[in-house]
């Protein structure tokens, strides 16, 4: 009579030869870790000197605000003061804007820069790691099949 093949045994020596590898998991939670703690030093920059901009604009403001009224000796230089305040307000505005766009700018360009370095590290991570496997498998089933001969 032909001898039987215990099943349930080869099944059992072939998960005992494929162990499970959780460095990949803690590399992938360092990695992401990494990643996030790089976004919120863009943020935290971005928000820093966006507060600088805001605070810098302020300061400008009031103290031309205590220019236009402080008292005049003729009505016609309230006029002026007034048309002054205007005038530096629109400059103001105007440069704090692209103050602001700068800040957006640089944001986006760095934004872009770690999406691009985590999509490639990731894409090294993963062909590491199929690589890995590929080659556990490989070895478990060897040894599955030498064991069922």
């Amino acid at each position: 009579m032909a001898k039987k093949n215990d099943y349930m045994k080869m099944v059992q020596d072939m998960m005992g030869n494929f162990p499970m590898d959780m460095s990949a998991f803690e590399d992938a939670f360092k990695s992401q870790a990494a990643l996030g703690e790089k976004f919120s030093k863009v943020a935290l920059d971005a928000a820093e000197k966006s507060v600088e901009i805001s605070t810098k604009w302020t300061k400008d403001t009031l103290s031309k605000v205590g220019d236009m009224t402080a008292a005049k000796t003729e009505a016609v230089d309230y006029s002026k003061a007034m048309t002054d305040f205007a005038s530096s307000q629109a400059e103001m505005a105007a440069e704090n804007m692209a103050a602001f766009a700068e800040v957006a700018k640089k944001v986006q360009t760095e934004t872009v820069e770690l999406m691009l370095a985590a999509g490639k590290d990731m894409g090294a991570e993963a062909t590491a790691a199929m690589k890995k496997a590929t080659d556990e498998v490989t070895k478990a089933a060897k040894k599955a099949t030498e064991a069922a001969k």
